[in-house]
């Protein structure tokens, strides 16, 4: 009953959220038609399993992680949460673009309305699982100070890591060029999580899959794929490279089907044994 009540609250609150979004950003698809993470995602490690002890190790790395100014400093700035432009902002060297709404609207278009879509997706299992924060469970500052803001809700999966990794995800396609950048700045940006001690590894790896499972879904709008469009045209013209072509999955190079006896590509005009279709043949 209890698990009900509060899947009951998870579906009002991720209405709730929804529908203030509409106000100013229509979604590509509302949260009923996307993919129900907590049908999909296995619940978080229980506080006695050898998952969870991998927890508590990646806590303790999260934790030296903090002797490093630039990194907590770093960690520190990805915990921005309102400020799109901020957010954004941090994958301005991996994307090789600042985005801003005057600057590039069409790119600023396309990632707000992909994250009003999928960001809702946590709250359900967030609430469902209601899993301790470590920074709860060890009684431990935050060195980015969001006690007060996060303190009683759940944290599996990572909303964070979540945006951040859709966030790659969509960069990765507008600029599939510097895909390695813009992935290795993610990655960073979701290990910030658990350098502040805002969430266990586990959340972490869990919001990588959540964000890929909402990409997927992002793909089946044809809204999306025009924005996109749009997007990338914009960050060519932008950057002066050159967009990489679509592929043609209706036109197909020619193969040999017909060799020589050495091995070499045939045509209709050699004569002599050779093979074709497997099997050896003798041309008059």
């Amino acid at each position: 009953m209890k698990r009900i009540l509060m899947l009951a609250a998870a579906s009002i609150m991720a209405a709730m959220s929804v529908n203030a979004q509409d106000d100013a950003v229509q979604p590509y698809f509302e949260l009923d038609q996307l993919p129900k993470l907590i049908d999909i995602m296995p619940a978080p490690p229980a506080f006695d399993s050898p998952e969870f002890a991998n927890d508590v190790v990646r806590y303790g790395w999260g934790k030296q992680q903090r002797q490093d100014s630039a990194r907590v400093a770093l960690a520190i700035a990805d915990a921005e949460w309102d400020d799109h432009a901020k957010l954004f902002l941090q994958w301005k060297d991996a994307f090789g673009l600042e985005i801003i709404p005057e600057g590039t609207p069409e790119i600023w278009k396309l990632m707000e309305t992909s994250l009003a879509t999928t960001d809702p997706m946590r709250k359900e299992p967030k609430a469902y699982y209601h899993r301790q924060r470590p920074f709860e469970r060890f009684d431990d500052a935050m060195p980015s100070h969001e006690e007060d803001d996060l303190r009683g809700e759940g944290s599996y999966p990572s909303g964070h890591s979540l945006r951040g990794w859709t966030i790659s995800l969509l960069l990765a396609q507008i600029a599939p060029q510097r895909a390695a950048e813009i992935f290795s700045r993610g990655w960073d940006y979701c290990n910030s999580r658990v350098i502040v001690g805002a969430h266990w590894q586990s959340d972490v790896d869990a919001s990588r899959t959540a964000a890929s499972i909402g990409f997927c879904a992002l793909q089946g709008s044809e809204a999306f794929i025009a924005q996109m469009k749009k997007a990338q045209a914009e960050y060519a013209e932008m950057t002066g490279t050159v967009s990489i072509p679509a592929v043609n999955t209706t036109t197909r190079l020619p193969s040999a089907r017909v060799y020589r006896i050495d091995g070499t590509p045939a045509d209709e005009n050699t004569r002599g044994i050779v093979i074709e279709e497997g099997q050896k043949k003798v041309r008059p």
